[in-house]
């Protein structure tokens, strides 16, 4: 079975999403991550895996559910992050960020019968996910982060390697307030969509 990886940060103010600032403050801000995180790590915990792994700069929450072996973040770029954790791993293993609270179960569950790797695009040109049958951490050592060419550079390194590539659907990662209030649309039941209703009920009194 598949190792499941989730990168992210902890939810203090002034840490993450500071891109949501303004028009919501950076308590706001975190609180928004912190329910993305929830909702994400949740989506994990509901899916089937050998094992579940969050890599964390920070010190772990009541947000965390129970099953997750917590490791820290390395030093370095994201690239060097990202390559650590997937070093960590000795069999198939997919890793998404906390940026994303609308994946489910379905999207998570990949079977690496007939490719080598899963690559999740995101709309701003980055990538949500990256699973890789044989983890090979030289696969993302280099890679140019947080550029709109990323996503693309990271998939045709993939391809270059010779590996057998499988996509998965686009999705939207939460950086702005449009992109909060688009992807809250799309799950509209979790809690990142409860707290960003919350917020802008309160914004309105």
């Amino acid at each position: 079975m598949t190792t499941l990886l989730v990168i992210a940060k902890e939810p203090r103010p002034g840490r993450v999403k500071t891109r949501l600032s303004p028009p919501f403050t950076p308590a706001q801000a975190a609180a928004l991550a912190e329910a993305a995180l929830f909702d994400t790590l949740h989506a994990v915990a509901a899916t089937p895996a050998r094992r579940r792994v969050l890599v964390l700069a920070g010190e772990p929450g009541p947000w965390l559910p129970p099953g997750f072996d917590v490791v820290p973040q390395c030093a370095g770029g994201l690239d060097e992050r990202l390559a650590a954790a997937f070093a960590g791993c000795d069999g198939p293993a997919l890793l998404i960020g906390m940026d994303t609270p609308q994946v489910t179960p379905d999207l998570l569950t990949v079977d690496f019968a007939g490719c080598d790797a899963y690559f999740g695009q995101a709309e701003d040109g980055g990538f949500w996910a990256l699973g890789l049958a044989e983890p090979n951490p030289a696969l993302l050592r280099g890679i140019p982060m947080s550029t709109p060419a990323t996503g693309a550079v990271q998939r045709g390194r993939l391809v270059t390697a010779g590996l057998r590539v499988r996509d998965l659907p686009l999705l939207r990662d939460v950086d702005t307030a449009a992109d909060a209030k688009a992807v809250a649309a799309q799950a509209p039941y979790g809690a990142f969509a409860a707290e960003l209703a919350r917020l802008t009920a309160a914004g309105r009194r």
